[in-house]
């Protein structure tokens, strides 16, 4: 049989912050091989799977991943040989019975993923069908809106700002490769104003730039600018989304934006200065603009703004259907940021997307900080139509990696592609 897995291993690689991860290789009897490379975070929920490395501090300062190549050689290729490549949930079962904890700590999350990708891959090429295609079936032709990190601050960069993510969204693009060119366009001018207000141009581990602003809303005030040098309309060409991280300064109950000398604020003082924000800037979407545990406020941040715009959960969801279910009975978002390595397999995130789609949830597929070339988010984008993809600036070949590989679909489906201004807020 064609489909049956033939060998399976995996390889220490690097990713895009010089920080090792894996690789998975893996071949089908009928000769088809396929890899995959697995993501890591810098910013994490304290709920995401665990990834397992090595600890050794003679290597990589303990990063080393040793220890999880040995997981997919030793332990879950001799399981999996054999096995039908197409049967995607069983593949994915099997891996969680022979780790066997509730977080994948046994295994480790980065080498269950590695091998739930690869396999995956490998057979939509014994299918003879594109990744997004064999994951979303024919029907799958929605582009996503890309939201692109610009400005870095937080866990993300040396800069002086709280938040982590400032992006930019092209709302008004007719098409995915003109989103593109409205938010390359929009980059290239943003790089030109902070030069001329003598702020360096380097970039973090998104690629957006890394300045030394004197607050948190002063980057919103040159993203503002740099959409208006580039000769598109705020608002109505291309908007803003937030990632504030807010879990990463929130100590002792209160928000300490120390960075940026922005206070010391509670919950209701937080949702207040978003509130203000979004009827000065033009914001369609806030992301982890609370902290993980901080439920009650989530809730009262959603109630105040997610009419008109997108909540999204990111540290307190952790891609889990559990805690998807969880925000939904409480009402603490109206959107879920989906990152494949927060849960480890590819079945157990589609579980936590179906959930979104039944409450009417918006959700947005994501990468990592720590990111390879592996474009496989591309496809997963496509495949699961919500029309979001959040995978950093138009900068740095991991990060473009992924725009050009939806470049590729786009001009694949042709006229049967399908892009279109997401709904932010219900």
């Amino acid at each position: 049989m064609n489909f049956r897995i033939e060998s399976l291993r995996a390889l220490e690689i690097l990713d895009s912050r010089g920080t090792p991860t894996l690789r998975v290789f893996v071949t089908l009897a009928g000769g088809t091989r396929a890899a995959a490379s697995v993501p890591s975070g810098a910013s994490t929920g304290a709920n995401e799977a665990a990834e397992l490395r090595d600890a050794d501090h003679t290597r990589y300062a303990g990063k080393g991943v040793r220890l999880a190549v040995a997981r997919v050689d030793d332990t879950i290729a001799p399981a999996l040989i054999g096995r039908d490549a197409r049967a995607q949930a069983d593949v994915d079962r099997l891996m969680l019975e022979l780790d066997g904890t509730g977080n994948k700590a046994h295994l480790g999350a980065n080498a269950i993923l590695g091998v739930s990708m690869a396999v995956a891959r490998a057979a939509a090429r014994a299918c003879g069908v594109p990744l997004y295609a064999y994951l979303g079936g024919p029907g799958a032709r929605r582009l996503p809106m890309p939201m692109m990190n610009v400005i870095n601050g937080g866990k993300h960069a040396d800069s002086s700002l709280d938040f982590q993510e400032f992006m930019i969204v092209p709302v008004g693009a007719p098409s995915f490769a003109e989103a593109m060119r409205y938010g390359v366009e929009t980059f290239q001018a943003l790089k030109a104003l902070l030069r001329e207000k003598g702020q360096s141009t380097a970039v973090g581990d998104e690629g957006g730039f890394a300045p030394r602003l004197g607050s948190n809303s002063e980057a919103c005030d040159v993203i503002v600018g740099a959409i208006e040098r580039a000769g598109f309309r705020p608002g109505t060409d291309v908007s803003i989304a937030l990632d504030p991280a807010a879990t990463t300064f929130y100590e002792d109950g209160r928000y300490q934006l120390r960075r940026s000398h922005d206070g010391d604020l509670s919950t209701d003082r937080m949702i207040g200065l978003f509130a203000r924000w979004t009827e000065t800037y033009p914001i369609v979407s806030l992301e982890d603009g609370l902290a993980e545990d901080d439920w009650s406020g989530f809730a009262a941040l959603t109630e105040k703004l997610g009419e008109r715009v997108q909540i999204v959960g990111d540290d307190n969801l952790v891609t889990s259907p559990r805690y998807i279910a969880r925000g939904i009975r409480e009402r603490t978002c109206n959107a879920a940021l989906i990152k494949l390595n927060q849960i480890g397999t590819i079945t157990e995130t589609m579980e936590a997307i179906d959930l979104c789609r039944r409450a009417g949830w918006g959700y947005v597929v994501s990468h990592r900080s720590g990111e390879t070339e592996d474009a496989f988010i591309a496809d997963f984008t496509v495949a699961m139509g919500g029309g979001q993809i959040k995978t950093g600036s138009p900068c740095r070949s991991e990060r473009v990696a992924k725009y050009n590989r939806l470049l590729e679909i786009e001009a694949e489906l042709g006229q049967a592609a399908c892009f279109e201004r997401p709904q932010y807020g219900h």
